[in-house]
């Protein structure tokens, strides 16, 4: 009887064939990955540089050493632009867990270990939504495997979800897709057995707080799985995990969602090559990236016929997984055409319709394994274990040394080695480039002695912020065109950058572009539709003065030449070939001569509200003759009001060009005297010689500031503060509001749910009626036996 038992227990061959299969093949997918990716240069001891990574490093960094020490996840920063809210609108989960990854590792390496973390489990996460939607093998593990070219593809490089596009900064955005697919996996699970509430609404809460365009994905999924098992008690069970999922984020989302029109849009514009971008075979130099040739995109004829099988083969067999592929990629597909001009850049969409036609492709290779399987074999029925392992190791083999071709170097007699003996993929340099690190590049002597002599100036004279001179190949040749907004990191916060890297969190992004284009000889300009200037050093400084910048940095001969010209920039270190020049008359804290005028005809809140400001500050700041009365968006009833008007013709769209602002009437007063001025990570204060006159604070607003010993603060123009001070001493302090309060709320009710879910269990489903949906497969011997998640 126990020998029977035993025997009952024991795994048959077929389920231990494909356990070592599957372990074989998404384990190989891994590692092929992870290999790639230097791990020798991931467990180094330095700093990441590269694109955009290079200067994501400074968040979690702030995150560990300003804001968590206050309790607080979002909050303020002077380090950027001025002053502006971190992670208020930027997602802080990829550093929540960088800052706790930190607590064992150097931060460097656990720095680089979370950027990777996204593409490294991809493989995995699919393989989990291929086992959890009940698809039959081989089909999991060659999903898993069907990740690898697309991770690896080289063809879009800044839309999010494969390597190229992490190594260029967008690692967050690589994570979130990994946990939507977990996510998506056990939803459909849940949506078969009732079980898996309160974990669905975790996963999806943490997708959303890792990048909020794949959280666009998995609930577009979300309502793809219940489609294909709808009633009435199924779509309570999707209504309580997306309201659970909600509150859990809702700490994050109720400010991003009403503090939005405090963001900068930066003009993306719509991408409308349709056809050449959804079918990139097609693509053509004009259009296609630098440096593109048509071997990066040639093989996308043969995965899209594939995928098209496919879609076929799955929607007539009725897969479910296949079928709910299919209909993701075509929401991918129609969301890139039909999305409109706005902050949703509709190209982001089209990392989910590569990665649905790689899947898909799988769909096909595994459906042909298994007829051919079923065709060779002497029972149909019972194929042996090791025919249905050839399917998935032939793939493995196949895909991995395809994709391999242009990242190693083969003898000649390897298949294809020919076809791509010219062909280097830029991913392992990459790679190299970021994860080797700042301190591994060859001009890190002279960015070492750069920042070193920033330190001393800030010790020496004072800490402060500084403009730098902008110039792609130089600063890049430090580690990324974005090095010197590291300044803050690596001087503890004394000397701040005006540039930095989250443009759209900060109000006062539009003036630093500007500025950048007259205090650099070749300005990167990344802000569309600004009326930019050239280079022109006077006009530049008179710019840094009002926003209260106290350090110019340049090393070119043209702005050097007319720095050292211009009596309001006075030379005080040198660093070869830097020289940083201190600006006179750049106090962050000024009495006026003047009242403010409050503007009248404009948006002050809702959807307008930002394109208004923007259009009526940018003429404001372009036009010094106004800067003695600032333009207040509101104030006390005794400032002056001033008319603002659209002017109703037709321009280009450059922000201003079509407002006229009437002539404020100027009210004099006696302009406060200020000193002890003193900034904190999220504090402003100063003394004044006598209240009741306004001052006008150099630092960015945001309606979180509060002023105590003042009344204000009020956003002026470009997006300053001013305040009337009611007592000598004012202090302003970046605190909670009532927004801050509601969101917190919502997540603790979120966090009580949870436990909710968890100890109320499972839903009874009612069993579909036969034909009505469409059938997860089943018939393997691993499917029967999975664990509950």
């Amino acid at each position: 009887m126990v020998g029977a038992m035993d025997q009952a227990r024991r795994p048959s061959s077929h389920a231990i064939m494909q356990a070592v299969v599957t372990v074989t093949a998404v384990g190989g997918a891994v590692l092929f990955v992870l290999v790639n990716l230097k791990p020798h240069l991931l467990l180094a001891n330095t700093t990441p540089a590269g694109g955009d990574m290079g200067a994501h490093v400074w968040g979690p960094a702030y995150l560990r050493d300003h804001l968590l020490p206050h309790g607080r996840i979002t909050g303020w920063t002077p380090d950027w632009y001025a002053g502006f809210p971190a992670l208020v609108f930027y997602f802080p989960l990829p550093s929540l867990l960088i800052a706790a990854l930190d607590v064992v590792l150097p931060y460097g390496i656990a720095f680089k270990l979370v950027a990777v973390s996204g593409l490294v489990t991809l493989p995995v996460s699919v393989y989990i939504f291929g086992r959890l939607t009940g698809m039959r093998f081989p089909g999991p593990p060659i999903l898993a495997v069907a990740t690898v070219p697309f991770l690896f593809d080289r063809f879009h490089t800044i839309w999010g979800g494969n390597i190229a596009s992490a190594l260029a900064g967008e690692f967050a955005f690589a994570m979130a897709l990994s946990l939507a697919f977990v996510y998506l996996g056990v939803l459909a699970r849940g949506l078969d057995t009732g079980r898996h509430r309160a974990l669905a609404a975790v996963l999806l809460a943490c997708t959303g707080l890792c990048h909020m365009i794949p959280t666009l994905f998995a609930l577009a999924g979300t309502l793809v799985l219940l489609v294909m098992r709808f009633d009435r008690r199924r779509l309570k069970y999707v209504a309580v995990i997306a309201s659970v999922a909600a509150a859990l984020a809702a700490f994050w989302v109720v400010p991003f969602v009403v503090r939005n029109p405090y963001t900068t849009n930066m003009g993306w514009e719509r991408t409308t090559a349709y056809v050449k971008w959804l079918f990139p075979w097609k693509l053509t130099k004009n259009i296609a990236p630098s440096g593109w040739t048509p071997i990066w995109t040639s093989h996308m004829e043969v995965v899209t016929a594939l995928a098209l099988a496919g879609t076929i083969a799955g929607v007539a067999l009725r897969r479910r997984t296949a079928t709910a592929i299919a209909a993701l990629a075509a929401i991918a597909a129609l969301g890139f055409r039909l999305v409109p001009e706005g902050p949703l850049w509709n190209a982001r969409l089209l990392p989910f319709w590569y990665l649905c036609l790689y899947l898909l492709a799988g769909v096909a290779v595994a459906e042909v394994g298994a007829a051919l399987t079923a065709m060779l074999v002497a029972d149909p029925a019972r194929p042996s274990a090791l025919a249905r392992a050839v399917t998935p190791v032939v793939t493995v083999v196949a895909v991995l040394g395809w994709v391999a071709l242009p990242l190693w170097r083969f003898p000649s007699w390897v298949p294809g080695e020919s076809a791509h003996a010219n062909d280097n993929s830029f991913i392992p340099g990459w790679a190299r480039w970021n994860f080797s690190g700042y301190e591994r590049k060859p001009a890190y002597p002279e960015y070492r002695r750069l920042i070193d002599t920033m330190d001393k100036v800030g010790r020496d004279r004072g800490c402060g912020r500084a403009m730098w001179e902008y110039d792609l190949k130089k600063l890049d040749s430090y580690g990324t065109p974005m090095s010197p907004m590291l300044l803050p990191y690596w001087t503890k916060g004394c000397i701040g950058s005006m540039e930095g890297l989250f443009f759209e969190s900060a109000g006062t992004t539009p003036y630093h572009f500007l500025n950048q284009s007259e205090l650099s000889q070749t300005p990167s300009r990344a802000m569309r539709s600004l009326p930019y200037r050239g280079l022109d050093v006077t006009s530049g400084v008179q710019h840094l003065q009002l926003l209260g910048v106290r350090y110019y940095l340049a090393f070119t001969s043209a702005a050097v030449a007319q720095a050292d010209a211009d009596p309001d920039l006075r030379l005080i270190a040198r660093s070869n070939p830097w020289k940083v020049y201190e600006v006179a008359g750049s106090a962050e804290v000024v009495g006026l001569r003047n009242e403010p005028a409050v503007v009248e005809g404009i948006a002050k809140s809702g959807g307008r509200y930002r394109t208004d400001w923007l259009d009526l500050a940018v003429a404001f700041y372009q036009n010094p003759q106004s800067w003695d009365v600032p333009l207040a968006i509101d104030g006390p009833k005794s400032w002056p009001r001033v008319g603002v008007r659209r002017t109703g013709v037709e321009t280009d769209g450059t922000a201003g060009s079509d407002i006229r602002i009437d002539r404020p009437a100027r009210r004099p007063v006696a302009p406060a005297k200020v000193s002890a001025i003193r900034t904190t990570d999220d504090r402003i204060s100063f003394d004044v010689d006598r209240p009741g006159t306004p001052v006008l604070v150099k630092a960015s607003y945001f309606p979180n500031w509060k002023a105590s010993g003042a009344k204000g603060p009020w956003r002026v123009t470009p997006n300053l503060m001013v305040v009337i001070p009611t007592q000598k001493h004012v202090s302003l302090h970046y605190g909670w509001t009532v927004v801050d309060g509601v969101g917190w709320l919502i997540t603790l009710g979120g966090l009580a749910a949870v436990v909710v879910l968890v100890r109320r269990g499972s839903l009874d489903f009612p069993q579909p009626e036969p034909g009505g949906v469409i059938e997860p497969d089943h018939g393997d011997e691993l499917t029967s036996d999975l664990v509950p998640v």
